[in-house]
């Protein structure tokens, strides 16, 4: 994700230049991470995830307050094909110019993926006090989910590439100096192309007053993102395509077989927090 750090660093002066009599807060964030897919025949594992949060919250009456911050989160999660042996094809163009069909076969394929993001909320708060000290909380709102990295690790322990020429009806099977051929214990680092999305996110839970000026605050919280953090242009082999070498493939990404897959975040869980009043 290409990004200016002059721009996030615009939006944050802009978020907390009309804080001045507002309530500040920091808390963590965790639980399970999900980043979902419409792409067939594979299998994800979900990983735990977690989220640092800072901002504050403008009071309009005693029960009702907006709020904004910014907050940076993590997900984690392990993706393999359905089928431990499997097959597919793309087009590809080698290094003369020519377009053939490109056939990778992997066994045992497995990806580690790690999604970090910068996220600007914007809720409103219901709060009303039930006891001494204790108050209810419903926040519901929506964030700007921008994606910072999306970076995958690809292992398989066998990878075979072919190619085929239609015009001329050839199959190439064991030309290794160009990119065609068998590689054992494939290992290789990549990264998905993204693009910001919005999301929904609600929290409801209580917060504890520790004394006059400071509050913990313990909630149960929902995320759903919407749209595709994905921005690819055109359909990619998970395995790349070397043109000089069929030891050294890029890992494209299983995600990145589908030009128009929707990968969106969704996550829930826990947040713990210290409002400062």
């Amino acid at each position: 994700m290409k990004f200016n750090s002059k721009h996030i660093l615009g939006i944050i002066l802009i978020l907390f230049s009309t804080v001045a009599n507002a309530q500040f807060y920091v808390g963590l964030q965790t639980g399970v991470a999900n980043l979902e897919s419409n792409v067939q025949g594979i299998v994800a594992e979900t990983k735990m995830g977690g989220a640092v949060k800072a901002g504050y919250i403008y009071s309009f009456t005693k029960n009702i307050g907006i709020g904004s911050g910014l907050e940076f989160s993590q997900y984690k999660q392990n993706i393999s094909l359905v089928s431990p042996s499997s097959t597919l094809t793309n087009y590809e163009v080698d290094a003369s110019g020519s377009a053939f069909i490109y056939t990778v076969t992997t066994s045992n394929y497995k990806e580690k993926q790690t999604l970090q993001s910068i996220q600007i909320p914007l809720f409103v708060q219901f709060k009303t006090n039930i006891n001494t000290g204790i108050d209810f909380n419903f926040r519901a709102g929506v964030k700007y989910f921008l994606p910072v990295s999306y970076k995958i690790k690809a292992t398989a322990d066998n990878v075979n590439g072919t190619a085929y020429y239609p015009d001329v009806n050839l199959t190439i099977d064991n030309l290794p100096e160009y990119g065609i051929g068998q590689q054992s214990s494939y290992s290789a680092e990549g990264e998905y192309d993204t693009k910001g999305i919005f999301m929904s996110s609600f929290e409801l839970g209580f917060t504890f007053d520790i004394n006059k000026k400071n509050a913990l605050y313990v909630a149960m919280f929902f995320e759903n993102g919407y749209g595709t953090i994905l921005d690819q242009k055109n359909n990619q082999s998970y395995v790349g395509f070397n043109p000089k070498s069929s030891t050294d493939r890029k890992a494209n990404g299983l995600y990145s077989t589908e030009k128009n897959a929707e990968i969106k975040p969704v996550a829930f869980g826990l947040t713990l927090g210290w409002n400062f009043k």
